[in-house]
C-alpha cells in the first residue's frame, strides 16, 4: 500500500517520512531523513509546501541531464521569493533554459577563464598564509571567521576587482543572502535586504568600469564579444552576485566541512596531516560525504513518471545532491567517511549536464591550496563541539562557527 508521499509499506502508514527543507533539526543531520527518502519514496511529494524531491543517485544524475523536461528558468531555489521567471535577475544563468543559457555561459566563459583561474594559485597561497599563519599561532581559533569564511570571499573579489577595505561587509551581506530564519518558509527579511546591498555595490563597480576599464574579471565580462554579441550591464550584475553567493558560501562551507569530518574521524584525517599531497582526496571525499550545496530545484515542463507516480507539469522538483552523495547502491559504506575512496567521477556535488558548475575548478583549487597548508603546518587538531554553530539554509550545509584546537609542528 502507499501513502501520498509515496512511501510504501504497513509500517509507512504509521510513521511515513517527512521531509522539510527548512526545518532546523533537518538541517543538523539530513542523512537519516535521505535515507528513508531514498528506501521509503523515492519520489517524494510535499503538497504543503509545494514541491517533489528525487534522493537516489540514479535520479537525481538523470535529472541533471534532462535539462529540457525539468527547466532551470524559475531558478534553483525553494524559496518562493527567489523562485520564478525573474530568478536570472540575481542567478544569472543558473536561472535559464538553451538558448539563453547557453550564449550566456559561453559568454561569461570568455572572461571566466581557465588561465585567469589557474593564475590565482599563488595568491590563493599567499591569502590563505595570511589568515593561517596568526590563527596557528594563537593555538586555539575558529576556523570560519579567521580563515575558511575569508578566503573564499577575498578569491571571489580578487577577481572581480573588490578592494580590500570594501571585503570584510560583502561577506557579511553574503551571509544573510543565504541564512533561513527558523519556522519562515521563505527568503527572510534580513536577506532581501543584504541582497539589495550587494546588488547596489557591484552596480556602481560597473560603473566604475564601464568609465575605466581595469585587470579584473569585471572589466573582462564587460569586454566579452561573440560575433558582436556582448553582456548587458544587468547580465554582468548577474553574474557577480552569483559568483558572490554561489562561488564564496559553497566554498567556505567546503573547508569548514573538511576540517569539522576531520576533526571526527582523526584515523582518515591522519593520512593528510603532513602528507599534503593527499589533500585532492580529503577535498573529494568531503564533497561527497558533506557537500556544501545540498539541494537545486528544478521545474517539470511535462508530466514526468517516477516509480509508478506521475508529476504533473508546472511542478517543482528538488533534487537532493546530499542525499545522492550517499546513496549505497554507488557508494559503498556510503554513511563512512572514508578519504581516499575512488568516487570523483561519481559526485553529483557539482550537478550535471549542461549546467555542470562553472566554479567547480575554482572552489577545488581554492579547498586544495588552504588544506594543504593547514596540512603541512598542523600534527592534530580537534574541533570543539560546544562552540559550533551550523548555517541554516534550504540548501547550503555548513558552518558559520567551528572552533578548533591545533598542535603545530
Amino acid at each position: 500500500m502507499t501513502d501520498p508521499t509515496g512511501a510504501t509499506g504497513a509500517g509507512a502508514l504509521i510513521h511515513p517520512v517527512v521531509f522539510n527543507p527548512y526545518d532546523y533539526d533537518f538541517h543538523d543531520d539530513p542523512y537519516p531523513t535521505y535515507r528513508r527518502l531514498r528506501e521509503e519514496s523515492p519520489l517524494y511529494h510535499n503538497p504543503d509546501i509545494g514541491f517533489w524531491a528525487l534522493s537516489r543517485h540514479a535520479d537525481v544524475l538523470e535529472a541533471f541531464k534532462d535539462n529540457r523536461r525539468l527547466s532551470s528558468a524559475n531558478g534553483v531555489s525553494l524559496d518562493p521569493a527567489a523562485y520564478g521567471p525573474h530568478a536570472h535577475l540575481v542567478m544569472s544563468f543558473l536561472a535559464m533554459d538553451d538558448p539563453r543559457h547557453m550564449r550566456l555561459r559561453q559568454l561569461v566563459s570568455r572572461g571566466f577563464t581557465p588561465r585567469r583561474v589557474a593564475a590565482l594559485d599563488g595568491r590563493i597561497l599567499e591569502l590563505t598564509r595570511r589568515y593561517l599563519d596568526p590563527a596557528l599561532e594563537s593555538g586555539e581559533f575558529d576556523w570560519i571567521d579567521e580563515v575558511a569564511g575569508k578566503l573564499p570571499m577575498d578569491v571571489i573579489s580578487e577577481l572581480m576587482g573588490v578592494p580590500e577595505p570594501d571585503r570584510a561587509e560583502l561577506r557579511r551581506l553574503a551571509d544573510l543572502v543565504v541564512h533561513r530564519e527558523d519556522g519562515v518558509l521563505d527568503v527572510p527579511q534580513a536577506s532581501v535586504e543584504a541582497s539589495i546591498s550587494l546588488m547596489t555595490y557591484y552596480r556602481e563597480m560597473i560603473d566604475q568600469r564601464r568609465r575605466s576599464r581595469t585587470e579584473d574579471l569585471t572589466s573582462a565580462l564587460l569586454d566579452a564579444e561573440i560575433d558582436g554579441d556582448e553582456l548587458s550591464d544587468q547580465e554582468v550584475l548577474a553574474f557577480m552576485f552569483l559568483m558572490v553567493v554561489a562561488g564564496n558560501e559553497t566554498t567556505t562551507k567546503l573547508l569548514g566541512n573538511a576540517l569539522y569530518w576531520g576533526g571526527h574521524c582523526p584515523d582518515q584525517v591522519a593520512q593528510v596531516l603532513g602528507s599534503p599531497d593527499r589533500v585532492s582526496e580529503w577535498v573529494e571525499e568531503t564533497l561527497r560525504f558533506d557537500t556544501s550545496s545540498q539541494i537545486v530545484a528544478r521545474t517539470t515542463t511535462v508530466d514526468l513518471e517516477y516509480h509508478g507516480r506521475t508529476v504533473p507539469a508546472g511542478e517543482k522538483m528538488l533534487l537532493l545532491i546530499g542525499s545522492a552523495n550517499r546513496d549505497e547502491e554507488v557508494f559503498e559504506d556510503a554513511d563512512e567517511y572514508r578519504i581516499g575512496r575512488d568516487s570523483t567521477n561519481k559526485l553529483a556535488s557539482f550537478g550535471g549536464g549542461v549546467h555542470f558548475c562553472l566554479g567547480a575548478h575554482l572552489a577545488r583549487l581554492e579547498a586544495r591550496i588552504a588544506l594543504a597548508e593547514f596540512a603541512r603546518r598542523v600534527r592534530d587538531y580537534e574541533v570543539d563541539e560546544a562552540g559550533i554553530e551550523r548555517v541554516h539554509s534550504t540548501n547550503v550545509r555548513g558552518f558559520a562557527a567551528l572552533p578548533v584546537k591545533v598542535q603545530v609542528r
